[in-house]
């Protein structure tokens, strides 16, 4: 191993430690802890950072982005802003007849990414962190004009919080890997002289891992898998979503970054960007080399790579049908208003958004009195008016609609039931040409579960008539034991009740919000406490983050010979 190597990653590892510890110990209280500010203010940031971090978004637009991927041929260009900004950026394009260039490439310095060590490896991925930082609105100018999110939203999704939960993948495997001892002294009492032998145990990943990222959350959702994969000693080929490329080819590019100052094969981080419709995914998941999957997208195409994939673990993130329960309140006008904020949040396209939200035909007890069905209804309805009254201001809740599909499904839903809230398109103050929708609410009824019971991704929701709290309960165990979902949540003042949910919840296997009123919103999950997904529906097959997630992706090899 070169010395120059050790040193280098040796300081990386000590002038990150302090981020590091702070991150172990909050996997193991479950407290706040957050490494990477949030908040994108000057007064945390610095004066110039937010226009710096634009310029340099803007500097790619038009532009060949900078990066080697072997096996490439060519160039391709394939994302549309949300927002109408053309971006024109040019990839080297993998394509399936490259595969094997791009796979030989990727397995080359396996080697000597296994002598760099557990602390090495932490050293290196935490100095990735670190510069990736550095470009944090750069990288927010990405994901905005990427995925639609509007930009405080991409800002800290995409960027403080996704660097909080790849800080979190880092710290677990730290952790698993650390778990045994690299050398022992075995000693059998015997007659005469012990039996003694000396024992060596190396942390080995597996080979190769493939991420494939997803259009609406590119570096959140890719992050943890990427980072949990790299620093257990495996290479990582990214595979992008062809909408979503830029926030993922940045991260590809300070990876490589990092690993050449260290002295190891840049290629051990790839990006493989394609043209839509090529289909690369299955072909790439089905080689005999990837044995990791890290996948973030529909649940066809999930559970394909499931039953296809099988020389790899794969971990899936799926779509699922997320609920809540109101049976009750003890404040109607904070439950409207905490809704509203869910339902409104990115346009309802994120993968914990409340879709059905189960309400007794004969109404609800509150604190202000008795509320009929419809009343409930109204309240939520006026709650999202209110919160998106104001255009300037919606838009930055909303941001934009990812793509056509999003549109069309919100076109056909009016079909479904009657129309409780209409969706209106508003138009951008900064981007025209972006389109913007407030969500829509559609009342039905419990027979109606054809609709319900699938997922209708994007600003739709649907208020579910059933008889009583009691039915609620049971289409909620139906529906998420039979669709999944990432999300649950409850309004109860009845402790039995929300002792009924909080069981249906744990065996149906879904993460559940109770009583949610304040500042707390049941879609957003925070770093180092919340577990994204269980792993225990079939919403998903692991989650955001524990030890199972990370455990998996090395292996410890052990050598031995007498003392």
């Amino acid at each position: 191993m070169d010395c120059n190597i050790t040193v280098m990653t040796t300081d990386w590892l000590a002038s990150h430690r302090e981020r590091l510890d702070g991150a172990l110990t909050a996997i193991r209280s479950r407290g706040y802890y957050s490494a990477f500010p949030e908040s994108p203010s000057p007064r945390v940031y610095g004066e110039t950072a937010a226009e710096d971090g634009k310029a340099a978004f803007e500097a790619h637009r038009g532009t060949t982005f900078a990066l080697e991927t072997p096996g490439a041929s060519g160039t391709v260009s394939s994302e549309e802003s949300p927002y109408g900004v053309p971006l024109d950026v040019q990839y080297p394009r993998t394509v399936e007849n490259g595969l094997d260039e791009l796979l030989a490439a990727a397995q080359k310095g396996l080697t000597d990414w296994r002598k760099g060590g557990i602390e090495g490896r932490v050293g290196v991925t935490l100095e990735i962190l670190d510069r990736l930082h550095k470009r944090v609105f750069e990288l927010a100018g990405a994901v905005q004009h990427t995925s639609g999110q509007a930009f405080v939203m991409a800002f800290q999704a995409g960027g403080a919080h996704a660097l909080d939960r790849a800080l979190e993948a880092i710290a677990y495997a730290y952790e698993e890997m650390s778990r045994y001892p690299a050398t022992a002294i075995w000693e059998k009492p015997a007659k005469g002289d012990p039996i003694r032998l000396e024992k060596n145990f190396t942390v080995t990943g597996r080979g190769v891992a493939l991420v494939i990222g997803c259009n609406t959350f590119p570096t959140w959702n890719s992050w943890p898998g990427l980072f949990a994969s790299l620093v257990t000693g495996n290479a990582v080929i990214v595979k992008p979503h062809p909408l979503a490329v830029l926030p993922l080819a940045i991260t590809v590019e300070v990876a490589r970054e990092v690993l050449a100052e260290a002295g190891y094969d840049p290629n051990l981080v790839t990006l493989a960007a394609e043209h839509p419709g090529d289909g690369l995914a299955k072909p790439l998941a089905l080689r005999p080399e990837v044995k990791l999957i890290d996948f973030t997208g529909g649940t066809e195409f999930g559970d394909w790579l499931e039953q296809n994939a099988t020389q790899a673990e794969v971990f899936t993130e799926k779509a699922g049908v997320n609920a809540v329960i109101i049976d009750s309140t003890d404040s109607f006008k904070a439950l409207c208003n905490n809704l509203a904020f869910t339902l409104s949040l990115y346009s309802g396209q994120m993968c914990t958004t409340t879709q059905n939200l189960f309400v007794p035909a004969d109404g609800i007890e509150t604190d202000e009195g008795h509320k009929t069905f419809d009343e409930v209804g109204a309240g939520i309805a006026n709650s999202i008016s209110k919160l998106l009254g104001d255009d300037a201001r919606a838009v930055e809740l909303l941001g934009g609609i990812v793509n056509q599909a999003v549109v069309n499904r919100l076109e056909l839903a009016p079909e479904y039931g009657d129309v409780v809230l209409e969706s209106r398109a508003i138009t951008h103050p900064a981007y025209a040409d972006a389109v913007v929708r407030t969500p829509l609410l559609v009342a039905l009824d419990a027979k109606n579960e054809d609709v319900f019971s699938r997922e209708c991704f994007g600003p739709v929701s649907f208020l579910v008539r059933t008889s009583g709290t009691a039915e609620s309960i049971a289409l909620f165990r139906q529906t998420v034991g039979d669709g999944g979902a990432m999300t649950a949540g409850v309004y109860s003042t009845d402790p039995a009740v929300l002792d009924e949910v909080r069981e249906a919840a744990l065996d149906v296997g879904v993460a559940l919000s109770e009583n949610l009123t304040g500042q707390v919103f049941v879609n957003q999950s925070a770093a180092f406490s919340d577990f994204h997904g269980t792993g225990a529906n079939p919403a998903a097959n692991a989650t955001y983050t524990d030890g199972a997630y990370v455990a998996s992706r090395f292996r410890v090899i052990q050598s031995r010979r007498h003392a």
